[in-house]
């Protein structure tokens, strides 16, 4: 979704289906490479290349780059332009449809100017093992701010706690319309995503989680007993014994929970709904 300066005629003009908004400021290029940190001898892998100005800077600095474009006129160009550096490779295909740790073959980063009507599907198919060291995107910038939303914020919501269950996000800096040809009728925003040390939650309970955020979120104006009875069927003394005993006041509100609060409740729920060891007699 990129373009590169001095690109002649011969690039297809953007295409409004595909969310083409072609980034050319050079500030901009250069805040996302300085955000995926050092990349010598490292392997990238970029989503939307477009007409290659991101791509261009990776391919000098990074031991490979990987670059995923759905365009087919624009990978088609790419693959030209690259065909005598092997180091970097064209694919043409739906970044939805790949694995991003296939591709990269080993650690790897992730950049990308991810088309906004695709965004959230983006950053969850990013967060599928084997997760990025780093990952750095482009995005709207109302969705950069809910990425890094803190709990009792106006935007914090489901993408907030879903990501940061499993992720440092760090906002990085804004990107005006200017900077993209054709302009975008909103603000832009660039995010660096780096995996925690230790995510929130445990692998066997991820979808779990991710279903019981999405749903507390879609009652984000009641309050916690009400949206446990809610999703749970339990009756009101259990969902405040469940409550209470992770530490989380049953009057609270979804949008005052930290990850790690909806964590500790999924986890007492697995713990409820798991049927106990049968004994084993002893001889």
């Amino acid at each position: 979704m990129t373009s590169r300066s001095g690109a002649g005629p011969r690039l297809p003009q953007p295409r409004k289906r595909l969310g083409q908004h072609f980034l050319h400021d050079v500030r901009a290029l250069e805040a996302i490479i300085d955000a995926l940190g050092p990349l010598a001898g490292r392997t990238v892998v970029e989503i939307g290349p477009g007409r290659g100005a991101l791509t261009e800077r990776l391919a000098g600095r990074a031991g490979r780059v990987v670059a995923v474009e759905l365009d087919r006129d624009l990978a088609a160009g790419l693959r030209v332009e690259y065909a005598l550096r092997p180091h970097v490779r064209i694919v043409e295909a739906d970044v939805l449809d790949v694995s991003l740790g296939a591709l990269a073959e080993g650690p790897y980063v992730l950049a990308g100017n991810v088309p906004y009507y695709i965004t959230t599907p983006i950053l969850f198919h990013a967060l599928e093992h084997p997760r990025p060291d780093v990952a750095v995107y482009l995005v709207q910038k109302e969705v950069a701010d809910r990425m890094a939303a803190v709990p009792g914020s106006k935007v914090y919501g489901a993408l907030s706690v879903n990501l940061q269950a499993f992720v440092k996000v760090r906002f990085m800096r804004a990107v005006g319309p200017r900077s993209f040809n054709p302009p975008p009728a909103v603000e832009s925003a660039i995010v660096q995503v780096v995996p925690r040390e230790t995510p929130a939650i445990e692998p066997l309970h991820e979808r779990a989680f991710r279903t019981f955020v999405i749903g507390a979120f879609g009652l984000r104006r009641k309050q916690m007993l009400r949206v446990l009875r809610t999703l749970t069927g339990l009756d009101a003394s259990e969902c405040r014994s469940l409550l209470e005993g992770c530490d989380i006041d049953p009057m609270a509100r979804p949008e005052t929970l930290s990850c790690d609060d909806f964590a500790r409740l999924v986890r007492a729920l697995a713990a409820r709904s798991t049927p106990p060891e049968p004994e084993t007699a002893s001889g």
